[in-house]
């Protein structure tokens, strides 16, 4: 027996110091990642072929050649690259010659028709995309057996129109040509449009007249948080699954208005649609008159939002509150039953008459179920000549495939007292929810079966790369022996730092529609895994840190729980499941992360920060006192919200001002609804809860009796009316040290009023720059919020009036100033 050769144990295999192998580590790994990234680039290089994507295609069906109509150029799919040869066999072409001027005669004047089914391919890129197809009314297609047009078009895997008939559907609406118009969510590189004639009917024919596509931004018809769905207790979510089919978009018309426009055509007008003998009244204004508060999702070449025209007019019921009261003002649109369909309302008070909050309320109702309670689109929108739009889900019941009219009602609400009996409407969209003819494991099947087309072209290439993967894993194992304490990568750092941090108990999951549901993954690289350098701020929650979404473009706030904190699971599942909301002056929730035990809340970036920083940080430059009271303004509205803008009322209980933030443009956003809460119903005075808040700003009422009301918030927002004032915080830590007068601002507030010393009270920064009847009415209605009693203090809606009335005073005498 051969003898084998051990060595001994007490001699090293290799003698290196631990600095050595660490640096010698680190070398390995990056020389590694440098290889693995080559490898990727030259897979990339190998695997996609760039393809051109036009920004736009007008595909002119059944020409040979391009075309220019008014000014737009049409390509002819005869020959081109859209439409593979061998469909010039199996479909036909077809000149048109009788439509003379009914129609334009780009691209109705030819079709191509089809016995079998015939994909176009149009190369694309990932992203929500426009499809247009254009009909003409099958009259007009001579020697063919209309009774034979049925068929369905599919754009991927989504199915837009089925069994569908284009002379019926003309017949029906008395037109000689039309369009249907959907928005596709697309993941490849290919956009396939195929028309299937119906196999049910022999000899059955498709055909189409020409196609139009381009891409549309994803946030113009998918909003990010829930929307409320009339009849149902939860909202609901518009997600990537489906297929939108754009029915209707109605303006008010009238002799002084423009055409309203954008891209995706011109709007209807809505006298086509009002049901019943009453029709309102039409009032129109012209840009030159006022200017709009008005912002547009544009791009280069497109204008996708409403456009500004559409906000110069509104129908409203008229001027007589009494005949105003004894109906409704109502429109009415046929659509198909059994379908989901998302409705949005179009608002702008251009009233010169209605300028304040409460002047108009008014109810909105769809398909009977009531989709607004209390319509103030003042409050809402943040002011006159603002537009605001409203979205909302409704289900048209299924009636054997009938088609049905879906309503929308207005009618004044006397509620709340408004000055005007009144209501109004700028603009309908109606769109239809088709989710049907899809689901997730059909887009999973489809995505399978374009993975293995492309396995032959790259199994060689796959093969060299996952042997080298293995020879560095291999490589890595035996770095790992060396220094088995080195830490691998982001993900092991993640993990770690995630297990350090563990909450003693683990929470139950929160699942929700409100929003997008983030990777940890996704937040570690946004926040670059937790910079301290991106901390911006720290709060009863947590740190909230700068992040930047994954387009490198959009800053996010990230608000990540601490396990020591007094805020916990309670106060993240309110954020996301309770309290996501949709107004100019609050800040809204993008998504959230939830995985182990980590808490985090992504909301919109804030760019100046909360109001503290402006207010006490000596190294920010002190505020203006008309930013000042514009800030003020714009808080009270989103307060005047919760209150009385949704469903139920909503209750902050913790207004600070370290919880309104400024964004770039300087508009103030209530912020951190954890603490919210709300009130049953209108039969509910008060919320009887524990006390929970911030010292400085806690309602003494509440902390006595725990009995929350709308008017805590009103007592907490006083206390930030006189931080404002006074550039001082809620509670000075100094003064309590020293039992001074001037530890609580509410304390020392109310003292300096009493005793006429208010000049004491003021930022030495605003000294001579405040009119004298504008800080008495400030003081006077900040020391009316600070009331013991809460029946004595007003609502926010008497607060904001005030505010706006201070406000427009000031600003009219700094133009008269100017001016002279």
């Amino acid at each position: 027996m051969r003898n084998k050769t051990k060595p001994s144990p007490h001699i090293p295999l290799f003698t290196m110091k631990e600095s050595d192998i660490v640096e010698s580590s680190r070398y390995a790994i990056s020389l590694v990642l440098h290889l693995f990234l080559l490898l990727l680039l030259f897979f990339h290089l190998i695997t996609c072929n760039p393809i051109n994507v036009p920004n736009k295609i007008l595909l002119n069906c059944g020409s040979n050649e391009g075309s220019t109509f008014n000014g737009v150029n049409w390509i002819g799919d005869v020959g081109s690259s859209f439409l593979p040869p061998e469909y010039d066999k199996s479909s036909s072409t077809l000149l048109i010659s009788s439509i003379k001027s009914r129609a334009p005669k780009v691209p109705y004047s030819t079709a191509r028709i089809t016995h079998s089914p015939l994909t176009y391919s149009f190369p694309s890129s990932p992203g929500l995309k426009f499809i247009r197809i254009y009909f003409l009314s099958s009259s007009y297609l001579k020697k063919m057996n209309l009774s034979k047009a049925y068929f369905s078009v599919k754009a991927g895997p989504y199915t837009l129109v089925s069994n569908f008939n284009p002379f019926n559907f003309a017949e029906e609406l008395n037109l000689v040509f039309f369009t249907k118009d959907f928005l596709v969510n697309v993941g490849e590189e290919n956009l396939k449009i195929t028309f299937t004639p119906s196999p049910s009917i022999s000899n059955a024919f498709a055909f189409v007249n020409g196609i139009e596509i381009f891409p549309v931004p994803h946030s113009i018809y998918f909003p990010s948080s829930m929307v409320p769905y009339l009849g149902h207790q939860e909202p609901f979510f518009i997600n990537d699954e489906y297929a939108l089919e754009i029915l209707y978009r109605v303006s008010i018309a009238s002799e002084y208005s423009a055409d309203v426009e954008n891209a995706f055509g011109t709007w209807l007008d809505d006298s086509n649609y009002i049901s019943g003998s009453q029709s309102g009244s039409v009032l129109s204004i012209t840009h030159r008159i006022v200017r709009m508060n008005f912002t547009t999702l544009t791009s280069k070449d497109y204008n996708y939002s409403a456009p500004e025209e559409l906000y110069l007019t509104a129908r409203t019921m008229g001027s007589n509150g009494d005949a105003n009261m004894k109906y409704n003002l109502t429109w009415s649109f046929p659509v198909d039953s059994g379908f989901k369909y998302l409705v949005r309302l179009h608002f702008c008070e251009i009233s010169t008459e209605v300028t304040q909050v409460h002047q108009k309320v008014f109810k909105v109702y769809i398909n009977n179920e009531t989709a607004e309670e209390r319509m103030d689109v003042v409050a809402l929108a943040g002011g006159p000549f603002t537009p605001l739009s409203r979205d909302f889900v409704v289900m048209v019941p299924s009636e054997s495939g009938r088609r049905k009219d879906l309503w929308i009602a207005l009618h004044p609400n006397l509620e709340l007292k408004p000055t005007y009996a009144d209501a109004m409407l700028n603009g309908i969209e109606i769109i239809k929810l088709s989710d049907s003819n899809l689901s997730l494991a059909a887009i999973f099947e489809l995505r399978r079966e374009q993975r293995k087309k492309k396995v032959p072209h790259v199994i060689i290439v796959a093969g060299a790369i996952l042997g080298t993967i293995l020879g560095l894993l291999t490589f890595f194992i035996l770095i790992r022996r060396a220094w088995k304490k080195l830490k691998w990568g982001t993900s092991h750092i993640l993990s770690s730092k995630s297990t350090r941090r563990s909450h003693k108990n683990i929470q139950p999951t929160v699942t929700s529609g409100h929003c997008r549901q983030f990777t940890l993954a996704e937040i570690s690289i946004a926040t670059s895994n937790f910079s301290e350098a991106l901390v911006i701020g720290e709060g009863g929650f947590g740190k909230v840190y700068k992040g930047m979404m994954h387009d490198g473009v959009t800053p996010v706030a990230v608000k990540r729980s601490n396990p020591s904190s007094r805020q916990g699971f309670k106060e993240f599942q309110n954020e996301i499941n309770v309290f996501s909301f949709c107004h100019l002056n609050l800040v809204s929730l993008l998504g959230y992360c939830q995985e182990g035990n980590e808490l985090i809340l992504v909301y919109e970036y804030m760019a100046h920060g909360p109001l503290c920083d402006h207010l006490y940080k000596k190294q920010k430059q002190p505020l203006p006192w008309i930013q000042r009271l514009k800030i003020c303004v714009g808080a009270a509205r989103g307060l005047h919200y919760l209150h009385t803008g949704t469903s139920q009322r909503v209750i902050h209980r913790d207004v600070k001002s370290a919880n309104i933030l400024l964004d770039q443009n300087w508009v103030a956003k209530v912020a951190d609804f954890g603490l919210c809460r709300t009130v049953p119903s209108l039969y509910h005075s008060h919320v009887s809860t524990e006390v929970k808040g911030t010292l400085g700003y806690l309602d003494p009422e509440y902390y006595k009796r725990r009995k929350l009301t709308e008017k805590s918030d009103v007592y907490s927002f006083g206390v930030v009316l006189f931080e404002v004032l006074s550039g001082r915080p809620a509670v000075n830590p100094v003064a309590v040290e020293e039992e001074s007068e001037k530890a609580g601002l509410a304390v020392w507030a109310m003292h300096c009023c009493q005793f006429g010393t208010i000049d004491q009270l003021v930022d030495p920064y605003l000294e001579g720059n405040i009119k004298p009847e504008c800080l008495r009415a400030f003081v006077d209605i900040g020391i009316q919020c600070l009331a013991d009693r809460s029946a004595d203090r007003p609502t926010m809606g008497e607060l904001l009036n005030s505010l706006e009335r201070i406000l427009l005073q000031d600003s009219l005498e700094e133009q008269e100033i100017n001016a002279t």
